[in-house]
């Protein structure tokens, strides 16, 4: 069979389109920016419609040098956690609430159990809606009164194309709503929230057929009606997926604007150092180290810390290639990467960004450097804590996302993780996830083993340099003794700055 699917990525940033071939081949893609809202300190919110009218332009864009009736099936990745409530008419009641909004501290302190963990395979900590929505309770309960569906952005996607009130099971459980064991809604923490079942929406597992698009929707789109929406996944689970992690041990690096690095697993094994998530493959788990600061520190440095870049140039080139000028351990200087908290292994939602030793020496290459460090020795403590409850050793690391283009920045995981680090085929992998889902929920290929060897492929390898790696171990001795240090005096900050 021919034809080319959609892969559609709706991420904190923006949403993307591209389109397809069954070898895994890019032909055409769109893109449109998504606002993100900073209301105050620590929050994070966008309004539903803009998700939508962002998948609009991006689908239209990318249909502008593809003809539509090539077209046979889309599927949806998107940021997880995020979620929005919507009243009796589809309408938004408040601004959707993000996966990076940390207001949920003191649900966390005061909802958050072992049993919570043992049910979702996520240990406690702001990221999941499930405490917003217990802050939510406590703080909007007119917001949930008028609130007729609770939807992730996989639903709300899915019902502005279909009408129907359908998500993924892989998209619908980074909520921390859902008995992972079960792959169903948890009735036991529903009840603790005070919600029914009838405002979430119906699950299915990835890559089953949905509904082909409304009438309106392909109108918007500029897509035939008989295309078919698959169920897809959250991003994370599918850039797995599309960088073919699919084998225990297999593991993959995802330098997005968080970092997020998956092993894939075939049961179903909570831990508290790492977060485990319903798998894009069906009965499968994506046991997940999450570092909330990747290339969103990139771009906080290029916004707020550089200065001085020659005219016409990429900055983002030009300062890799003044940090590739300092040293390992850019001579002392450390950065805590905790812009956004602490996520795996330790779970403190409560901590916050440093950088410690600063001298004379330093300069603004010195900083970039250390912050691309810093989250690499941030992941390689993930790791260590993590690896003896994984199924099998991590081999090596398929890396995708913005900051896999960074030549430096792999070398630097490299040599921290003292592993391999190989560039997944595609840097676009977490589009290619979905686009693997809607083949095989088309019919396009038999099934997802064999729509993963068709569509996939590997690139470039990193291996570590020993000279290197050794002197980051000595580095990495100093770095796992600041947050110890610095931990008794979070809950400090966070009262007299009343975060």
């Amino acid at each position: 069979m021919s034809g080319l699917v959609l892969g559609i990525d709706c991420s904190t940033t923006g949403a993307k389109c591209i389109a397809w071939d069954l070898h895994g081949r890019a032909v055409a893609q769109g893109r449109s920016d998504v606002v993100l809202s900073i209301p105050q300190p620590g929050w994070g919110e966008q309004d539903p419609e803009h998700w939508w009218a962002a998948v609009v332009h991006a689908v239209r864009d990318c249909m502008r040098t593809v003809d539509p009736a090539s077209v046979k099936a889309l599927s949806i990745t998107h940021q997880r956690e995020s979620f929005a409530l919507l009243d009796a008419h589809d309408v938004p009641v408040r601004p959707a609430m993000l996966w990076l909004d940390a207001r949920a501290g003191d649900q966390v302190d005061r909802v958050g159990t072992s049993r919570i963990h043992e049910l979702t395979g996520k240990p406690p900590n702001p990221t999941p809606a499930l405490y917003k929505l217990h802050w939510l309770a406590e703080h909007e309960p007119e917001s949930l009164a008028l609130t007729a569906h609770i939807v992730d952005v996989h639903a709300y996607l899915v019902h502005r194309m279909t009408g129907e009130w359908v998500t993924s099971i892989a998209s619908a459980d980074p909520l921390g709503i859902l008995d992972l064991s079960a792959s169903d809604y948890s009735d036991e923490i529903l009840a603790g929230i005070g919600l029914d079942r009838s405002v979430l929406p119906r699950l299915v597992e990835p890559g089953t057929p949905i509904a082909t698009l409304s009438p309106a929707a392909a109108g918007e789109l500029t897509l035939p009606a008989d295309v078919l929406v698959v169920a897809g996944a959250g991003d994370g689970q599918s850039a797995g997926l599309g960088a073919g992690v699919c084998a225990e041990g297999d593991a993959y690096l995802n330098l997005g604007t968080g970092l997020v690095s998956g092993c894939f697993g075939s049961s179903f094994r909570p831990h508290p150092s790492y977060r485990a998530m319903s798998g894009a493959i069906p009965g499968t788990v994506s046991n997940e180290l999450f570092v909330g600061a990747g290339t969103f520190m990139v771009t906080w440095f290029l916004q707020e810390i550089a200065a001085g870049e020659p005219a016409g140039v990429v900055r983002e080139d030009w300062w890799e290639r003044q940090a590739s000028t300092v040293p390992e351990g850019a001579e002392g200087l450390f950065v805590v990467p905790y812009w956004n908290g602490q996520l795996t292994p330790f779970w403190d939602h409560r901590a916050r960004g440093a950088m410690v030793g600063f001298g004379g020496v330093h300069t603004r290459a010195h900083i970039y450097r250390a912050v691309l460090e810093g989250i690499a020795f941030e992941l390689r403590w993930c790791l260590d804590q993590a690896e003896a409850n994984f199924p099998a050793p991590v081999a090596d690391f398929v890396a995708m996302g913005g900051g896999a283009r960074s030549d430096l920045w792999c070398h630097i995981f490299a040599d921290v993780l003292r592993r391999p680090v190989v560039l997944a085929g595609h840097d676009e992998a977490t589009a290619l996830g979905v686009g693997i889902l809607a083949a095989v929920g088309a019919g396009l290929h038999p099934g997802i083993p064999e729509a993963v060897a068709a569509m996939t492929r590997r690139g470039r390898r990193y291996e570590p340099d020993p000279a290197r790696a050794a002197r980051y171990d000595e580095l990495f001795g100093a770095y796992r003794e600041i947050y110890p240090a610095l931990r008794p005096v979070y809950p400090t900050i966070a009262e007299v700055a009343h975060v």
